[in-house]
């Protein structure tokens, strides 16, 4: 049932397989021998995994391992001000408009008031701002619920209900059917035979085949109740927390012996519990360390095209208001040197130097055509892009009723991005779509069955002449131009769809023997045997050359 547990995993000289039995300590050591192991967690002790500390700068040191709290926001109480106006100063628009007010606010070259684009402008900035805050609190909200999730955790002598944020490193975990995997832990033991554990990763990777776990056979037959979990001892020797989703490397040394681990031992956190009562598991990375979390990385910026076709736009008309100016700054320069020289007895009245004048002038016509770039534009995007928001969360042909989803605005930033597709990767039929067959029609000696519409030809066309279909009968299935075995031949044969139903029952035994009959090899030979004799009886009965 689904993939192997080591998919896409690179292949190590000496792999272990879960479940097997124990070899020797000195051959598991030279097996990971090659392997740089540098986390270290022992189950049930909490006061050993604190010890652990990292260097961080000089004397300043941090614990280890991280805590099982999730935060994915961008701002907290007191970062939301510094940043958000960090933020929005990447947009051109802002700074353009500040470097006008800036302007504006020196009374030489002034020729509007400052308030005049210095109130819009502290409009737009706190529009935006607002946007951001609600946001970021869906964000917040998200990470409470998420970290709030119940689990239970081995506390003493017994299983205690907690929360996904009590968990840390060494804790022992159960967890049920149909249970999300709070952290990235190793497999202990479960109710199924062997301890084998089936899980969902489609939060991960977006398969919905289920995955199997296996835990060692060691803790399967030792750890068979809660009391012998609670003097379990085993320490994890293994790789530091990386990004790697089907690969992993380790050791447990218990009882003075060592055992491999690998990805098939893992149970990754994201994960979802599938047809499994009831299983343990050791939790190894915890909070940012797991490698889903891993994967995530930093929090970026997000731009849209248009943002970013926006700042293009003000760069360039931004550039050609300066050359305006300077054209006419240079223009007024011109002027008024021939004015000082036709009237020379107004010369008491222009104290500054020409090149002073032009160069005054020049601020001030770029004052002037500042409204080239008008700031209400951006103003009523912001409110587009609000509007947008609620009513795709009003939308009824976006809500899902099997489910029970609605169509929700994540981000208000965004909207211009739904729906458009730039790559397209896909490995295999059902990634994007669902792998429903559904029939349309289909053509049995030339007549067409099903209610399918069919497409007509037009009259004429080289499609149609190349397929030989008459002109009248543009809409009407090409006759086929293989010969067809002769109709009184048999009984069989004179039923034209036979040929056709035969090829969709092979089609049909093949997929339900690779499903069923494979692993069942005495029906696959019994089906197989009857299907030939049934074949070859009715071949001969009905005379077929």
């Amino acid at each position: 049932m689904g993939h192997s547990p080591g998919r896409g995993a690179p292949q190590r000289r000496h792999r272990a397989q879960p479940g097997r039995a124990p070899r020797a300590a000195g051959t598991q050591e030279q097996g990971l021998g090659e392997e740089a192991f540098t986390w270290e967690v022992q189950a049930n002790n909490r006061a050993y995994n604190v010890q652990f500390k990292e260097k961080v700068f000089l004397c300043w040191q941090k614990k280890k391992y991280k805590t099982n709290v999730i935060r994915t926001a961008k701002y907290n109480f007191f970062s939301f001000l510094p940043l958000n106006l960090y933020e929005q100063l990447h947009r051109v628009s802002n700074l353009y408009f500040l470097l006008i007010i800036i302007l504006q606010s020196i009374p030489d070259i002034s020729t509007l008031p400052w308030f005049s684009l210095g109130a819009p402008m502290v409009c737009l900035v706190f529009i935006r701002a607002t946007r951001d805050l609600v946001d970021d609190i869906g964000r917040h909200k998200s990470d409470r619920t998420i970290n709030n999730r119940p689990c239970q955790i081995l506390m003493g002598k017994s299983f205690k209900r907690k929360k996904w944020q009590n968990l840390c490193v060494g804790d022992v975990v159960c967890l049920h059917k149909d249970n999300i995997v709070p952290a990235d832990m190793l497999l202990l033991a479960s109710t199924e035979p062997s301890s084998l554990c089936y899980v969902e990763t489609v939060d991960i990777d977006g398969e919905t085949n289920l995955k199997f776990r296996q835990a060692l056979m060691v803790t399967h037959k030792e750890l068979t109740s809660v009391k012998k979990m609670a003097s379990f001892q085993g320490t994890v020797t293994c790789e530091a927390p990386n990004s790697r989703l089907h690969h992993f490397v380790g050791c447990l040394e218990w009882n003075d012996k060592k055992y491999s681990l690998d990805i098939g031992n893992l149970l990754l956190r994201g994960c979802r519990i599938r047809n499994t009562d009831t299983c343990y598991g050791m939790v190894i990375y915890a909070g940012f360390d797991t490698k889903i979390m891993k994967n995530c990385g930093k929090i970026h910026l997000k731009r849209t095209k248009l943002d970013l076709l926006m700042n293009k736009l003000v760069v360039v008309i931004f550039i050609s208001v300066v050359l305006i100016c300077l054209v006419l700054a240079f223009s007024f320069g011109f002027s008024v040197k021939e004015f000082k020289g036709q009237h020379y007895y107004l010369s008491g009245l222009h104290e500054s130097s020409v090149a002073a004048e032009a160069f005054f002038i020049f601020w001030g016509f770029l004052i002037l055509l500042s409204v080239t770039i008008p700031m209400s534009m951006f103003i009523l995007s912001e409110f587009i892009y609000l509007g947008n928001s609620v009513f795709i969360n009003w939308d009824v042909q976006m809500y899902y009723q099997p489910q029970d989803v609605p169509a929700k605005a994540r981000s208000t930033s965004l909207n211009d991005h739904l729906g458009q597709v730039e790559y397209i990767f896909s490995d295999k039929t059902g990634t994007l779509t669902q792998n429903i067959l559904t029939f349309n029609k289909c053509c049995i000696n030339g007549r067409i069955y099903g209610v399918a519409p069919t497409p007509e030809l037009p009259a004429g066309s080289s499609i149609s002449k190349g397929l030989g279909v008459p002109e009248n009968q543009s809409h009407v299935w090409p006759q086929a131009q293989h010969p067809r075995p002769n109709q009184n031949q048999g009984t069989v044969a004179r039923w034209p769809g036979f040929f056709f139903f035969r090829g969709v029952w092979l089609c049909l035994f093949s997929l339900f023997e690779t499903e069923f009959c494979s692993r069942c090899p005495g029906w696959s030979a019994v089906v197989r045997s009857r299907l030939t004799a049934t074949s070859a009886s009715r071949v001969d009965s009905s005379a077929l050359a």
